[in-house]
């Protein structure tokens, strides 16, 4: 707040493409997706449209006693996309709200099933997943979470699988095997009162990308299943294509018993999240007693509006074969990006579908600590959108650039990261 009285924000007066544009026409492209959420860049017309028509039909009706097309066609082509696995669907507004629906969600379904002191959480060191109550007691990034710790019901913090964690000889996936053990060393001890563990799949964002081996997911998903635990898989900036995939999960071959969604699942555009449960999640409330019912609700739950930008932001992924057509940007990027990568201040540089991100070496603590802030200031004069987690630089931009594109941005980035590191 006090640095805005020198460093006003950025007045945005408007968006197109991968484009943002200020009051002084001044433009920037979202190398961040305007914090992951932007899919197809801003002011695609097909969502536009799509947003417009149903404007003429219903803005919004409760979805309690009452439901609506664009809801049901939403839940029905997210199920189909897991083979029906995750066939059930709870909605709100925002990731941290879907968060606190599966916490809730599964305490409440072990208490239903006579199970009652299932009620604790394991997550993992380093994981976000949210600024709620609930939500901040399954995070490990103190930044958030420490102001409120008094308030919070803590969770067990098993070991992180992050591939950096790799010793001289060893790789991501004997990385992502010790942190198994210590996961399952935790449901050892603790089982009969852990409801479900919690993970970010693939990538932790925003501790600063940290990416682990897709083996893991699929160990989490064994380990659950074999100390009677719900899995609740946080896709909410890794899903809808940002891992390569449209599921993070798929990577490992494996479904939770939970799948928070949000971010990019209406193409950006409006405030929608998701819950998806497998169908014993579901049964676990089918009773005649409300009180046995899941008893959670918000105002704007499945709003039509967000759920017809999902519906066509679905519609372009099967129209465009983004996925494909990603897989290709991919290594043109990752090519463009090749000189920051070899640069011998730079560490780590890794990547995992359309999310790079790499390490800048700085001794000095002081200058660490503001290395940040200077580099999205740098980055904003030369046309850039980026906010860099501590020392770690990422991209996670629209999946609408082309190579020349690519290639921009890839000079772009270097161009800042010499300048504030000269500065340094």
């Amino acid at each position: 707040m006090r640095r805005h009285e020198t460093a006003p924000p950025i007045a945005i007066a408007r968006g197109r493409g991968a484009w943002l544009y200020d009051a002084d026409g001044r433009r920037y492209l979202d190398a961040i997706s305007s914090w992951w959420v932007n899919l197809f860049g801003h002011t695609h017309p097909r969502i536009n449209r799509a947003l417009t028509e149903q404007l003429e039909r219903l803005e919004h009706a409760m979805l309690a006693g009452f439901t609506h097309e664009p809801v049901v066609a939403l839940s029905e082509k997210l199920s189909a996309l897991t083979g029906h696995v995750l066939g059930h669907c709870f909605y709100a507004s925002d990731g941290a709200s879907a968060v606190e629906i599966a916490l809730k969600m599964s305490a409440h379904a072990w208490r239903n099933a006579g199970q009652a002191d299932k009620r604790e959480f394991i997550c993992v060191a380093g994981g976000y997943h949210g600024e709620t109550l609930g939500a901040l007691g399954v995070t490990d990034t103190a930044l958030f979470r420490a102001p409120y710790e008094s308030l919070l019901r803590p969770a067990h913090i098993a070991a992180s699988p992050d591939a950096r964690l790799a010793g001289p000889g060893e790789s991501a996936a004997d990385v992502a095997a010790r942190a198994l053990a210590d996961m399952e060393q935790l449901l050892q001890r603790h089982h009969g009162r852990i409801a479900a563990v919690i993970v970010e799949p693939l990538v932790q964002c925003a501790s600063g990308m940290v990416m682990h081996d897709p083996g893991y997911v699929g160990g989490l998903r064994r380990l659950c299943n074999v100390y009677g635990a719900h899995l609740i898989a946080d896709e909410i900036a890794v899903g809808c294509g940002r891992s390569g995939s449209f599921f993070a999960c798929e990577q490992a071959g494996v479904w939770p018993d939970f799948l928070c969604l949000s971010k990019g699942i209406s193409g950006g555009y409006l405030p929608l999240s998701l819950v998806m449960a497998r169908e014993h999640i579901y049964q676990a409330f089918y009773d005649d007693d409300v009180r046995r019912g899941f008893l959670h609700s918000h105002s704007y739950t499945g709003n039509p509006l967000a759920c017809r930008a999902a519906l066509e932001t679905l519609a372009i992924f099967e129209d465009e074969a983004v996925l494909d057509r990603n897989r290709a940007f991919a290594r043109t990027m990752t090519a463009a990006l090749q000189t920051l990568a070899h640069d011998p201040r730079i560490a780590h540089f890794r990547r995992t579908g359309m999310i790079w991100a790499c390490d800048a070496v700085i001794a000095d603590p002081a200058a660490a600590a503001g290395f940040s802030r200077r580099f999205a200031a740098e980055a904003a004069r030369r046309e850039l959108l980026m906010r860099p987690i501590g020392n770690s630089l990422y991209l996670m931009p629209p999946y609408v650039l082309d190579a020349q594109d690519a290639d921009w941005l890839g000079r772009r980035v270097h161009d800042v990261f010499d300048a504030v590191m000269e500065a340094t």
